[in-house]
């Protein structure tokens, strides 16, 4: 096949706030696996100007520092607890999130796989777009934990964002593969590997 037609198999790589999605994604990316990682990429946004005349209509003045930067800590204390407002924010960056992944799959056309991390992969129905789904698992009071220590923020905060997030089960029934991140680095790694290795044997049983 030509390296012109040529397309990695797409995977979808989700779980909760607090969960390890990155933890894990960094783990394939040391096994060779390209991982594009779309809340990072969308944080980038809110740097350029465009983007942010975008969110004056949704979030007025509120929002912007002396300098007019925006303030993505309060964005997400806004959006967090108004739905309606989490919805305005989402149309713009989904749309923008996903054009940037397809031009970053085309720069790995040799890669047997790539992998999109997202926390909200099954939440907006973006799974249709992969040809396979890992979640990423813990307990929720250990993830709680994780966030609280990791940005120095509120229980009630966590419990928001929580709150906006599908639940565990629901998660799990709809992914192809599941990687428990609490039981330790080296239970995790050969669940990594494991899942890695079923993987290539659905790419070669579809060669």
């Amino acid at each position: 096949m030509s390296s012109l037609n040529k397309k990695p198999l797409l995977v979808g790589l989700t779980g909760g706030i607090g969960s390890g999605k990155t933890v894990v994604s960094n783990q394939f990316e040391k096994m060779g696996i390209p991982c594009f990682y779309a809340d990072k990429v969308a944080g980038t946004y809110y740097n350029d100007k465009d983007f942010c005349e975008k969110l004056y209509p949704i979030f007025g003045d509120v929002i912007f520092d002396e300098n007019g930067a925006p303030n993505k800590r309060k964005i997400a204390e806004i959006v967090f607890s108004n739905p309606d407002k989490l919805q305005e924010l989402n149309a713009i960056v989904h749309p923008k999130v996903m054009s940037d992944f397809e031009t970053w799959v085309a720069l790995h056309a040799d890669s047997p796989y790539v992998i999109q991390e997202n926390a909200i992969l099954f939440e907006h129905g973006f799974e249709t777009m992969f040809d396979k789904t890992i979640m990423v698992y813990a307990p929720k009071d250990l993830r709680i934990r994780r966030v609280l220590k990791r940005d120095k923020t509120t229980y009630e905060a966590v419990e928001a964002r929580i709150n906006n997030q599908m639940d565990d089960e629901e998660k799990r029934k709809k992914s192809d593969y599941v990687i428990l991140n609490y039981k330790g680095e080296k239970y995790r790694t050969s669940r990594i590997e494991k899942v890695h290795k079923k993987i290539l044997e659905f790419i070669a049983q579809k060669s």
